[in-house]
């Protein structure tokens, strides 16, 4: 299958994973539609680009916005519909479950699964038309759940049950639904995860600080200094999804890089308590790696 002409689009665009998917499926020759939240980043986005590349103003917590979005992606690609849809946008809570302010959950799971869902839902009549696909953008995390990570975790874990369910259904549609789930890449989220957790701390009672602060505090300079060292690149993981997008019979799961292959392989060979012993330190994404 070639990418010239066919409509893709690709949520989160503004930064990170996003961004770089919808700069290299621009230049493949796709029309990206690249889903922001602000105009000035689908400007950048634009000039950016190589190839043809339309930003649509899209906040997947927000039902007006991704009707409105909907709308113009509906007039944009016509009869012919759309042939791929990316979920990426999300965002990383981090914190002991413990402290995790509900209100700040429901933004986790609302971003990273509501969300995805709504803007499958509406997209889905373009996505047949255009006899097309859905690849869901998952993570490591979603095979195995890390400490600190908790709230991050849940929703991956719901988005990898998801988009089960919908590549069952849709089946007898002929719409494949596939799962990418990236290892640990270093992108601008991993600042916002540790700035936020130490917000959350900030929050709580000093005895529960005195019990979670330096351990947090370790658990993420570890692992965004395995983060910092991992040769996965954004660029690596835009390459899998325009595999996942042009393949005859794509696979249902890719995985990038060798620690998200090891969270796979760990979670399905090992027990429980075995897993705790592994994951239980702090340095979790090298113990994935090595």
């Amino acid at each position: 299958m070639t990418p010239a002409g066919r409509a893709v689009l690709i949520s989160g665009s503004s930064s990170g994973l996003g961004e770089a998917c919808a700069l290299h499926m621009s230049r493949v020759g796709f029309h990206v539609i690249a889903g922001v939240r602000r105009p000035e980043d689908g400007q950048r986005l634009q000039e950016a680009a190589d190839g043809r590349l339309t930003p649509v103003i899209m906040d997947v917590t927000d039902e007006k916005s991704v009707l409105e979005a909907v709308h113009e992606v509906t007039e944009l690609t016509g009869e012919a519909g759309l042939w791929g849809l990316v979920n990426n946008a999300g965002i990383a809570v981090t914190a002991p479950l413990e402290c995790v302010p509900m209100e700040l959950m429901r933004r986790q799971l609302d971003t990273n699964v509501i969300g995805q869902l709504r803007v499958t839902q509406g997209l889905l009549p373009l996505l047949r038309a255009g006899s097309g696909r859905i690849v869901n953008v998952s993570s490591g995390l979603g095979n195995v759940a890390l400490p600190y990570l908790g709230a991050y975790a849940a929703s991956q874990f719901a988005k990898e049950a998801l988009s089960d369910t919908l590549r069952r259904e849709l089946a007898p549609q002929r719409i494949p639904v596939v799962v990418i789930q990236p290892g640990a890449v270093l992108t601008p989220l991993w600042e916002k995860m540790s700035d936020g957790g130490n917000r959350v701390l900030d929050s709580v009672s000093a005895p529960v600080q005195e019990l979670y602060r330096h351990p947090f505090q370790k658990f993420m300079k570890d692992n965004e200094t395995s983060a910092r060292s991992s040769r996965t690149l954004p660029d690596d993981v835009a390459r899998v999804i325009f595999r996942a997008l042009v393949a005859q019979r794509p696979k249902t799961r890719y995985t990038v890089g060798r620690d998200a292959t090891g969270s796979r392989v760990l979670s399905r060979l090992l027990s429980d308590r075995m897993l705790d012993r592994v994951f239980g330190g702090s340095s979790a994404w090298t113990h994935l790696r090595n």
